[in-house]
């Protein structure tokens, strides 16, 4: 029996097995933060997939730029796509520009809001943000609510922003799922945890449980290990985002990326080099585990 339950609790996959557990049409949420540990491992897996029509809700960096250069975007909820050094991410412009993508475009708080909505499992919660702007002509934010108080205020209802499926990544996790974020930044990875209907982790280490610290790393520790579906263990699977303070945002790479957006050669070229490969070949591509662990802490 003990072996048994242990077996059952044991939630660690391989990026291609959750990668084939995502279905075309989903509504994917992607933690991280522009250039910030983003899932990125499991970006290119998908990348490489033959998923599509995907809904992607981020608050973007190349996550999104990936996707939208191949094609598996068919609708795409942001508050912003940037590489920060590089604030327009260049390959969600051109697709943008083209008219290839569906849009709901979001202030960061709205986008804030509709996750946290979700993950109160509320159909919507009320804010002032947005009026007065043309964010709320969108059909989706078109709804208002007053108050029942004796302000009466009216207030603009932000919509649930539910999701099939969240991808996050983390420092540390455990074979149960418990998982662990060290940088000081988790912004808003336990939601998209919870208004998810399935979360995958990569992590940088899956380590015993006793390892994990929990007492005195609750601050970091995300959500309760029963939201966690799957998680594989993925060194550098951020890259080139950061996980610090494991290793920092690569710039160098970031240019190369923005580069490859400038004709298609350039990009058959990337995707060639660095997405249509294994994470062993891409990290080899990259310049190796020492080359990525010894990169310098970027200036803001």
């Amino acid at each position: 029996m003990q072996n048994g339950t242990t077996a059952a609790l044991d939630k660690r996959m391989t990026i291609d097995e959750i990668v084939g557990s995502l279905r075309d049409g989903m509504t994917i949420g992607i933690g991280g933060w522009a250039t910030r540990r983003k899932p990125m491992a499991l970006v290119r897996a998908i990348a490489r997939s033959n998923l599509k029509d995907l809904t992607i809700v981020s608050y973007g960096g190349p996550d999104v730029g990936i996707l939208a250069a191949t094609g598996k975007l068919k609708k795409l909820i942001f508050a912003f796509v940037s590489l920060d050094h590089y604030p327009l991410e260049p390959h969600f412009r051109a697709a943008r520009q083209a008219g290839k993508l569906e849009v709901l475009e979001l202030d960061e708080g709205m986008l804030h809001w509709g996750l946290r909505a979700a993950a109160m499992k509320m159909p919507f919660l009320p804010t002032r943000i947005g009026i007065g702007t043309d964010l709320v002509k969108q059909p989706e934010l078109s709804k208002r609510v007053k108050s029942p108080f004796e302000d009466g205020e009216e207030f603009v209802a932000m919509p649930a922003l539910r999701l099939d499926a969240a991808l996050l990544h983390v420092h540390r996790a455990d074979e149960r799922g418990n998982v662990l974020t060290l940088s000081p930044d988790p912004f808003f990875d336990e939601l998209c945890a919870r208004a998810a209907d399935v979360t995958y982790v990569t992590a940088e280490k899956v380590v015993p449980t006793a390892a994990l610290d929990l007492p005195a790393n609750g601050r970091y520790n995300l959500v309760e290990r029963a939201l966690i579906t799957g998680v594989a263990e993925q060194p550098f699977g951020a890259h080139p985002t950061s996980a610090a303070p494991d290793y920092q945002l690569d710039l160098k790479h970031i240019k190369t990326y923005t580069e490859s957006a400038a004709s298609p050669e350039a990009w058959d070229a990337y995707r060639t080099s660095f997405i249509n490969v294994d994470e062993a070949g891409y990290l080899a591509a990259v310049g190796g585990a020492q080359a990525v662990s010894a990169l310098p802490k970027p200036i803001y």
